[in-house]
């Protein structure tokens, strides 16, 4: 049996599957050691997509190994492949368009020079918690000395 969308579905439930959306992209960027990530939500300023994730690779290896990264969770735990992706041969700038998410892995000179962040200003950053409490438990800072060896 097929389940099938009915027009009772809320806007809200549908807000929380594209978040969850962008919270697995993030999460499949951070495990390829993506940097500088940021999620804005764009939703109420344009009708491009509810949410950008823009992502820092550091080699053209990384940035297709992130963007493969995405692809797969995303695929595999909610069944949906890119409406779009671009650059994947190219170098600087990989993007996956979901439709209402749409994904920038880009070398640090590209989106410094995009800047997409300013360009998207308007929109609402929103923060990636489990993100940076995965980072913190599988990356200890090694610059704190550990009190036991102090």
């Amino acid at each position: 049996m097929t389940e099938t969308a009915t027009l009772t579905n809320t806007k809200q439930d549908f807000d929380h599957t594209i978040e969850q959306l962008a919270f697995l992209a993030a999460d499949a960027a951070d495990d390829r050691k993506a940097g500088d990530m940021v999620l804005i939500n764009i939703a109420e300023v344009s009708t491009l997509a509810d949410y950008l994730l823009i992502v820092s690779g550091f080699s053209k290896v990384q940035l297709r190994a992130i963007s493969g990264s995405i692809a797969d969770k995303i695929e595999e735990q909610f069944n949906r492949l890119p409406l779009r992706t671009e650059g994947q041969d190219r170098g600087g700038w990989i993007l996956l368009d979901y439709g209402d998410l749409i994904v920038h892995i880009m070398m640090p000179e590209q989106r410094e020079f995009y800047n997409l962040e300013a360009f998207w200003g308007h929109g609402t950053n929103v923060e990636l918690p489990q993100i940076e409490a995965k980072s913190h438990e599988s990356n200890p800072n090694v610059y704190d000395p550990d009190p036991d060896q102090v």
